[in-house]
């Protein structure tokens, strides 16, 4: 009489307790954070050519310290990423230099009209910190939403940590613009603000441990 484990067909996908942790990740997982590392590593190029065309001392610093940052990030992130286990070493939290304070400038000031540059030779700080800016951005955005379909534990919290760091660089380039008004910010009247901020009231009770209202 046969064994019955062999009138049964056989599966080629294998069981997930018998996963090993460099293989935990979902196939959607493995292109978002092909994704992720690719734009890490465009972030760390540009910024290396951009380098050299930045005349501000504090842009330079910038430049520098948001690099390190990166390349350090890229580092572990990849480590998690082959592995599937806790980094050898982890994220620090960004420091921003605190430039003048974090005090934004209000209002707008008269300026030239910006069109495209003709030569590379124009490219001075303005231009590089807006660079910069945008690419920090559409990072902050991307890991966000790869963090939410991440299916390995640890790799998903690397990369959800890493999210308020870039949105700190960014905050920092932006002072950094608008204190010299590269980025330039409007405001609504005083009675249109004061409109908006009366437009919305308290939700009544509070809620409880259950999720049920208490009156």
């Amino acid at each position: 009489m046969q064994n019955q484990s062999q009138n049964q067909p056989q599966s080629n996908m294998p069981h997930s307790e018998n996963v090993s942790q460099p293989l935990n990740h979902g196939g959607h997982e493995m292109f978002d954070v092909q994704e992720v590392l690719s734009t890490s590593i465009g972030v760390l190029d540009q910024y290396t050519m951009y380098r050299q065309h930045a005349k501000d001392q504090s842009l330079v610093d910038i430049i520098d310290r948001q690099h390190a940052f990166i390349q350090e990030e890229y580092n572990v992130t990849l480590e998690v990423f082959r592995t599937g286990a806790k980094p050898s070493k982890s994220i620090v939290t960004y420091d921003m230099n605190m430039e003048k304070g974090n005090d934004t400038v209000f209002g707008l000031t008269q300026t030239p009209p910006k069109k495209p540059i003709q030569s590379v030779n124009e490219i001075n700080d303005q231009s590089v910190s807006g660079y910069m800016l945008g690419l920090i951005k559409s990072g902050a955005s991307l890991k966000a939403m790869t963090a939410l379909e991440m299916t390995n534990p640890v790799l998903r919290r690397v990369v959800a940590d890493s999210v308020p760091n870039w949105i700190e660089m960014a905050y920092e380039i932006f002072l950094y613009q608008n204190k010299r008004h590269y980025y330039q910010v409007p405001q609504l009247s005083q009675g249109d603000m004061q409109q908006i901020l009366s437009s919305f009231a308290p939700a009544p009770g509070q809620a409880g441990t259950n999720g049920n209202m208490m009156q």
